[in-house]
């Protein structure tokens, strides 16, 4: 249902994670191993195997989460693991970035962030549908 708030802030936490792959979170220079040269590189979701991974299951999860409507307690499940992907993501990153020599964060960089927040705000969302729902029963 795109009318419900939570989705559209699932909508970004997708639009945001698929957004990764094609900007870099950092950029920096890095030793080449076997010579004392450095090289430029960029820091995105496809730099390491583990950040490609895991942004695929968050990109995965959150468009999942939005199909999942009529299960709220599946999709609040689903947005708190989107959740915890999401900020392993960004500490990974972190990671990457201070293997770096040199290492400038890109303006990009706010890409998980926008994610980690989506998946925290659709989140509050559907927890507050739940309460709301709850609350009717009660009323019954």
């Amino acid at each position: 249902m795109i009318q419900r708030k939570q989705t559209l802030w699932l909508l970004l936490a997708t639009a945001a994670a698929v957004l990764t792959f094609m900007f870099p979170f950092a950029t920096g220079e890095e030793l080449v191993e076997k010579t004392a040269m450095k090289q430029n590189t960029e820091i995105t979701a496809g730099s390491s195997f583990f950040t490609l991974l895991l942004t695929i299951a968050s990109v995965g999860i959150s468009a999942i989460a939005i199909f999942m409507f009529k299960d709220r307690k599946l999709q609040m499940r689903l947005s708190l693991l989107g959740l915890l992907i999401a900020a392993g993501i960004f500490v990974l990153y972190i990671f990457e970035m201070r293997k770096l020599v040199t290492s400038t964060p890109a303006l990009w960089a706010v890409l998980p962030l926008l994610t980690i927040a989506g998946f925290f705000l659709a989140f509050r969302g559907i927890r507050s549908d739940e309460k709301l729902v709850k609350s009717l029963d009660k009323l019954r």
